[in-house]
C-alpha cells in the first residue's frame, strides 16, 4: 500500500483508530521503507551470486556442463588408452582426479556452485580411477572392494566439504558395496535375487520417508528418484527370485543369510532411529512386506530330458499385498505431509491396478471386450485417482510441514 496516509486520517476521522497507534504505523513504515533502500542500494555478494542468484537455467547448464566434461574426458581416455604406457596411464588417472578437485577447490570461495559441480565430478571420476588403477597394476580383482574404496572417498568429501554432492554420492556407494559385496559371496546361489529385491526396497523406503521435510533439496531429489527405481524394479526381484536353472547352487550357506539379514534389516532400522518420527515404522512395514511377498507366488517345475528347473509367478495376494503397501505409503504421506509420497504411492497404487488387470484379465477376455475394459480402467479408475489425490492434498494444505517442504 503505497499511499497510507489518507487510508489513516479515514480511519481516524471515522473513530476507528487513535492518533498513537496511527504514529506508530507511521513509523514501522518509515523505518520498513528506509531498511528496504538499504537493502537496494548494498552491493551483491559474489559468495550468495554464487548459490542461490543461479537460476534454475544455471543450474541446469551446471549439471549438463558437469556431466558432458566427465563424458568426455572418459572418451578421450578409452579412445587413447591402448596407446599409452602404464606410467602414462597412472598419472593420467592421477590427473584427472586432482584436476578436478584443485579445480573445485579454487572456485569454491567465490563461485560455490561450480565448485561443487567440479567436485562432484572429482569424485565420480575417483570410482573410474580406483578401476583403472587396478588394472594397471593388476591387482587381484574383488570389485566390491572398489566400491567401498570409492564410497570412502565420497565420504571423506562429504566431511570436508559439507555439500549434498558428496553426501548424495556417500548414500548411494555405501548401499551399493554392501549389496554388491554380499552377491559376490552369493552368486549363483537359489534365491540370491530375493535377498537383492529384499535388499533394494526396504532402503529404497528408508530413503523415500529418511529425508521429508529436510531442507537438503538436491540431496531428497536425487535420493527420492533414485528409490522410486529401486523400490520398482526391488518388486519384480521379488516375484521372480525362487526360480532356478541348470546347474544352480541351493540356498545359499546360513552365515551368508545371516549378512544378508544385517544389511537388509539392522542396518536400516539403526539409520531410522535418527529420525525415529519419519522413517521406523516404513522400514519395519517394508521387511514385513519383503518377507511376505516371495511366497505369494505359483511355482512351476519345467523339464526338458533329465534336467528340470523352476520358475515362479506371481499370485492374486501378490496383487493385493503390493496394493497394501501402496495404500500404506499413502496414509503414511498425508501423516508426515509430505506431498512428494503422496504423489508416488497413488502412482504405484495405479500401476499395481493396471498390472493386475494385464497379468490375471486381459488374457481371459475378449480382445474387444479387454480392450473396452482397459479404456474404462483408465478412465475410471484414473478419475478416481486424481480425485483422491487432490483430496488428500487439499486436506494437507493446512499443514505447517507441508508447507516447509513447499518451500
Amino acid at each position: 500500500m503505497s499511499d497510507y496516509e489518507s487510508f489513516l486520517n479515514r480511519w481516524q476521522s471515522a473513530g476507528a483508530l487513535d492518533a498513537e497507534t496511527a504514529a506508530r504505523i507511521r513509523a514501522f513504515e518509515a523505518a520498513s521503507a528506509g531498511a528496504s533502500t538499504l537493502q537496494q542500494e548494498k552491493p551483491a555478494d559474489r559468495t550468495e551470486i554464487g548459490v542461490a542468484g543461479v537460476a534454475w537455467q544455471g543450474r541446469v547448464a551446471l549439471i549438463l556442463g558437469g556431466i558432458l566434461l566427465a563424458s568426455g574426458i572418459v572418451l578421450f581416455v578409452s579412445a587413447h588408452w591402448d596407446q599409452l604406457a602404464p606410467g602414462m596411464r597412472y598419472l593420467l588417472v592421477m590427473a584427472m582426479v586432482t584436476i578436478f578437485h584443485l579445480g573445485g577447490a579454487v572456485a569454491r570461495e567465490k563461485y560455490k556452485v561450480t565448485s561443487t559441480v567440479l567436485h562432484a565430478v572429482g569424485t565420480i571420476a575417483n570410482g573410474a580411477a580406483i578401476a583403472l588403477v587396478g588394472q594397471i597394476f593388476n591387482i587381484q580383482e574383488h570389485w566390491p572392494a572398489a566400491i567401498l574404496m570409492w564410497a570412502i572417498a565420497a565420504m571423506l568429501g562429504w566431511i570436508l566439504l559439507r555439500d549434498q554432492a558428496q553426501q548424495t554420492l556417500t548414500l548411494l556407494l555405501f548401499p551399493s558395496w554392501l549389496i554388491c559385496e554380499w552377491s559376490y559371496a552369493a552368486e549363483n546361489h537359489v534365491g540370491a535375487e530375493i535377498y537383492v529385491g529384499r535388499f533394494l526396497f526396504v532402503w529404497a523406503i528408508l530413503y523415500l520417508t529418511l529425508f521429508i521435510g529436510t531442507q537438503r533439496r538436491i540431496v531428497r531429489g536425487i535420493l527420492f528418484t533414485v528409490s522410486a527405481i529401486a523400490a520398482v524394479t526391488s518388486t519384480f526381484l521379488l516375484l521372480d527370485g525362487w526360480r532356478s536353472w541348470y546347474g544352480m547352487q541351493p540356498y545359499p550357506p546360513f552365515h551368508t543369510r545371516f549378512w544378508g539379514w544385517v544389511d537388509i534389516a539392522a542396518i536400516p532400522i539403526l539409520f531410522s532411529l535418527g529420525r525415529l518420527r519419519k522413517s521406523t515404522v516404513p522400514v519395519l512395514a517394508s521387511i514385513g512386506f519383503v518377507i511376505a511377498l516371495p511366497w505369494c507366488t505359483r511355482l512351476f517345475v519345467e523339464r526338458y530330458a533329465s534336467n528340470s528347473w523352476t520358475r515362479t509367478e506371481p499370485n492374486v495376494a501378490a496383487h493385493a499385498l503390493v496394493a497394501a503397501f501402496c495404500i500404506f505409503l499413502i496414509w503414511w504421506g498425508v501423516r508426515e505431509a509430505s506431498r512428494g509420497l503422496v504423489n508416488l504411492g497413488i502412482v504405484f497404487f495405479g500401476a499395481t491396478v493396471a498390472w493386475f488387470y494385464f497379468s490375471d484379465l486381459f488374457d481371459k477376455m475378449d480382445r474387444s471386450l479387454g480392450l473396452i475394459g482397459l479404456g474404462v480402467l483408465f478412465l475410471a479408475g484414473g478419475w478416481a485417482l486424481e480425485k483422491t489425490r487432490r483430496g488428500l492434498l487439499a486436506h494437507m494444505a493446512q499443514s505447517p510441514a507441508t508447507l516447509e517442504e513447499a518451500r
